[in-house]
């Protein structure tokens, strides 16, 4: 079938109602569920083959979590889809009002190569438990999982329920030309453009998790040696290939040769002397973003590592000092194993400096002082976060993850990813039993008098 005879089947199976039955959201999550566990080992291998990833990596940053949110729905979607009743106004008596969450309809979920597995599942998990159909289309960059998830999605379900489309920019831009109901994009800002202006043409609501310049400030008050360990798992986690990964550092000039020092020896701690001779370090996905990666460090003055390899695709961690604050390193998303390191000596200084960048996705900061905490997490926007610690704000199903701005806009993740997925109607039910005529015709003056007292 064509996308759009895909689309239309699915659109028809809709109309059926057979989505919208609580029991058979559960059924389909737990078949999903029994499928991921399933071909654990194949994920893991398809990881793998894409990124290099480490089995006991790929299970903590995309096996685990995407079991976590299945097992999170089914605790959660006969609550999250039952009517809430909501107070009503005297001017609406005799009745009751209430909200009940229904399903958008159809819905494309476009999926990035970095998270693969994660980052096409989750979402399709929330979009199933809302009742709804979905196209799902993962990466082109990523060949080895995404014909994984083509294959475990194409065993369980029939396409007019939720089909797999593979291939490249004429499949994304073909897909682009139908009217979903809602489309859920993560990937690049350049994309997003492109995503939300043929939505436009539908009126299609979007979701759009970017990314962007996240910044990671250490204050004079952290942890120095805990920072870096916290920074260095983060920011390296699959080769620095990760949306909310610290994009650079901004450290307090009283603590920038502790924290260089800590950095140093966690990456060696963490990766050993020489990781790109190491099997299980992580690669650049293709050799245009190696090419991009790489391209960074021209002109700059390295403080620690700096090699690469293209036959493997592999950038080793690096750090970068004294960065031209208006050079591509400083103002450009760097989406890999290089980390520059920014000295502040004020707080409005570090404000003014993550300001030059647009809305960043994640913000981390690192501090034992309460007002510097504050300060940073008051006056600069941002998606999500952490306070001493990097990227785990997204483990939980509990907390919303989006972006805000240039970095994105909606969010998922449990409860926010249902809502997501969903339309809440909001419904007034009317007695029969009484009616009061003051808002009727003929207006007399003491209906305009009752009218101001209880309206």
């Amino acid at each position: 079938m064509t996308t759009s005879e895909i689309l239309h089947s699915q659109r028809e199976y809709f109309l059926t109602g057979e989505t919208k039955n609580i029991d058979f959201r559960k059924q389909q999550l737990k078949k999903l569920k029994n499928a991921i566990i399933n071909n654990k080992e194949n994920i893991y291998k398809a990881l793998k083959s894409d990124l290099n990833k480490t089995e006991i990596e790929s299970y903590m940053s995309e096996f685990a979590l995407v079991i976590n949110e299945i097992d999170f729905m089914l605790s959660n979607i006969k609550k999250f889809a039952k009517k809430h009743k909501v107070h009503t106004e005297l001017a609406n008596f005799s009745s009751k009002s209430y909200t009940v969450a229904c399903p958008k309809g159809n819905v494309l979920i476009m999926s990035p190569w970095n998270y693969p597995f994660m980052l096409t599942i989750e979402p399709l998990v929330d979009a199933l438990a809302a009742g709804n159909t979905a196209i799902v289309k993962p990466s082109a960059y990523s060949p080895a999982t995404s014909k994984l998830i083509y294959d475990i999605l194409s065993e369980i379900f029939e396409p007019q329920y939720v089909a797999t489309i593979l291939g490249g920019r004429e499949a994304n831009q073909d897909l682009l030309t139908l009217n979903f109901d809602h489309i859920f994009f993560t990937g690049s800002k350049a994309v997003g453009h492109v995503v939300l202006q043929s939505a436009e043409k539908n009126i299609t609501t979007v979701t759009l998790e970017l990314g962007g310049k996240s910044p990671c400030i250490v204050d004079k008050s952290a942890k120095i040696s805990l920072s870096a360990r916290r920074i260095v798992f983060g920011k390296f986690m699959n080769v620095g290939q990760t949306c909310v990964a610290p994009d650079y550092i901004l450290v307090h000039e009283s603590v920038k040769d502790e924290l260089l020092k800590a950095l140093v020896s966690e990456i060696k701690r963490q990766y050993g002397e020489n990781p790109l001779e190491d099997e299980n370090y992580g690669k650049i996905i293709s050799e245009k973003h190696f090419n991009k990666v790489t391209s960074f460090l021209n002109g700059q003055k390295i403080y620690y590592g700096g090699k690469s390899d293209a036959k493997s695709l592999k950038v080793e961690p690096t750090i970068v000092v004294d960065a031209d604050l208006n050079s591509p390193i400083m103002t450009e998303e760097i989406f890999g194993p290089i980390l520059p390191v920014v000295v502040y000596k004020t707080n409005i200084e570090a404000l003014n400096i993550i300001k030059r960048n647009d809305t960043p996705l994640a913000l981390y900061v690192f501090a034992q002082d309460r007002c510097a905490i504050d300060y940073f997490e008051n006056n600069v926007n941002f998606g999500g976060g952490c306070i001493n610690d990097t990227i785990m704000h997204l483990t939980t199903p509990l907390l919303a993850f989006g972006g805000v701005g240039q970095s994105g806009m909606g969010a998922y993740h449990g409860k926010r990813g249902f809502d997501t997925f969903s339309h809440y109607k909001s419904i007034v039910d009317k007695s029969t039993k009484v009616d009061i005529s003051l808002r009727y015709r003929p207006h007399t003056k003491y209906k305009e008098k009752m009218i101001k007292k209880f309206f």
